[in-house]
C-alpha cells in the first residue's frame, strides 16, 4: 500500500512511471520525504528491517525448505534493491536527511539479530533472525553514501542469498532424516553424517563472514564505508559481526559434536550434494576472488554517487 501510493505519487508529479525519468528531479524538500518515507516502510518491512522484522521468523519456520530458500535468496533482496533503485535516486535529500535514521535502525538491527540468535534452539529460526543481522549490514552500506558501502551492500545482498539459501538446504536435509529442526535433534552429527558436516560448517563460518569466504568480502566493504562517516555505526557494526561468530560456532560445535550416542541416519545422498556443491563453490570463489563482480558493478555505482554529489552543490 505505501509503495501504491508513493509509486503514484511521482506519477502525478512526472507524468510517467519510468523510474528513469523520475530520477534526480528538482522535487519539493517537503514533498521527497513524504515520498522517501512511503518508500522506506515499504522496502523496510521487505528487507526486513528492525522494527519491521517480525514476520519473517514465522514465514521462514512455517514455510517448506523450497520456500525458505527463496524467501532468504530472492524476495528479501527487493527491499534493500527498491531502497538503491528508488529511494536515492527519486528522493536524494530526503534520502540524506533520514540516512542517521536508517543506520540507526540499521545497527539496531544487526546487534538485535545477533543477541536473539545467541537464544535460539531452532535452527530455521536461528538462520532466519541472522537475516535480520545480515540484511542490517546491507542497508548499513546504503546509507553510509559511499561506494564502498553500496559496494559492499550489493556484495552482502548476492552473497547472503547464496550462504542462507545453503543453511536453509541444509536444514532441509537433516529434517527429511530426523523429522526436527531442534538443535539438540539434529546435535553429534561428525561421525555420522561427516559429508553433511563439511557442507554445513563451511557454509556456517561463511554466515560469520570468516575472511577467504564470501561474506567478508561483502562486510568488509560495509565496514569501510561506515566507518569513513561513522565510527560509532561502524564500531557497532563490528560488535554485531562478532555476535555472529558468537551464534554461528555455538551452532557449528553442536551440530558437530553435540551428542555422542550413535544414531542410525544416513549421510547426504548424490542429490543433495550435487546441489549444495556448487554453492559451496561459490562462497569459496566470491571469497578469494571477489573483484570480477566489484568491476562488474563499481562503473555504476560510482556514477550514482558522482550525481547524488551533483544535487547537493
Amino acid at each position: 500500500m505505501f509503495l501504491l501510493v508513493a509509486i503514484i505519487a511521482v506519477y502525478l508529479a512526472t507524468g510517467t512511471f519510468s523510474i528513469p525519468d523520475a530520477m534526480f528531479r528538482d522535487y519539493g524538500f517537503t514533498f521527497q520525504l513524504w515520498i522517501f518515507l512511503a518508500f522506506a516502510i515499504a522496502f523496510a518491512i521487505k528487507v526486513p528491517m528492525f522494527p519491521f522484522h517480525t514476520w519473517l521468523p514465522a514465514a521462514h519456520t512455517e514455510a517448506p525448505t523450497a520456500g525458505s530458500v527463496f524467501l532468504a535468496s530472492v524476495l528479501l533482496k527487493m527491499g534493500t534493491y527498491g531502497f538503491l533503485r528508488f529511494c536515492l535516486p527519486i528522493t536524494p535529500k530526503a534520502s540524506v536527511f533520514f540516512a542517521p535514521y536508517m543506520i540507526a535502525l540499521s545497527v539496531i538491527g544487526i546487534i538485535y539479530g545477533g543477541l536473539v540468535c545467541l537464544s535460539q534452539t531452532d535452527m530455521k529460526r536461528l538462520i532466519a533472525y541472522s537475516s535480520v543481522a545480515h540484511m542490517g549490514f546491507a542497508t548499513l552500506g546504503i546509507f553510509s553514501f559511499t561506494v564502498f558501502g553500496w559496494e559492499g551492500a550489493l556484495l552482502q545482498m548476492l552473497n547472503h542469498g547464496v550462504t542462507t539459501g545453503a543453511l536453509f538446504l541444509c536444514v532441509g536435509i537433516v529434517y527429511e532424516r530426523t523429522h526436527s529442526r531442534e538443535i539438540y535433534d539434529n546435535a553429534g552429527l561428525g561421525k555420522i553424517m561427516p559429508a553433511y558436516v563439511g557442507f554445513f560448517g563451511l557454509f556456517s563460518i561463511s554466515s560469520f563472514a570468516f575472511p577467504g569466504t564470501n561474506n567478508f568480502v561483502g562486510e568488509l566493504y560495509v565496514l569501510i564505508g561506515t566507518f569513513s562517516q561513522s565510527k560509532l555505526a561502524g564500531f557497532l557494526a563490528v560488535v554485531g559481526a562478532l555476535l555472529a561468530a558468537a551464534y554461528m560456532l555455538r551452532l557449528l560445535k553442536q551440530i558437530v559434536w553435540g551428542r555422542t550416542d550413535k544414531r542410525a541416519i544416513s549421510d547426504m545422498k548424490a542429490r543433495e550434494v550435487i546441489y549444495l556443491l556448487p554453492l559451496a563453490l561459490f562462497v569459496i570463489w566470491m571469497g578469494l576472488f571477489p573483484r570480477p563482480f566489484v568491476q562488474v558493478i563499481e562503473k555504476t555505482l560510482v556514477s550514482l554517487h558522482s550525481q547524488m554529489n551533483t544535487v547537493f552543490r
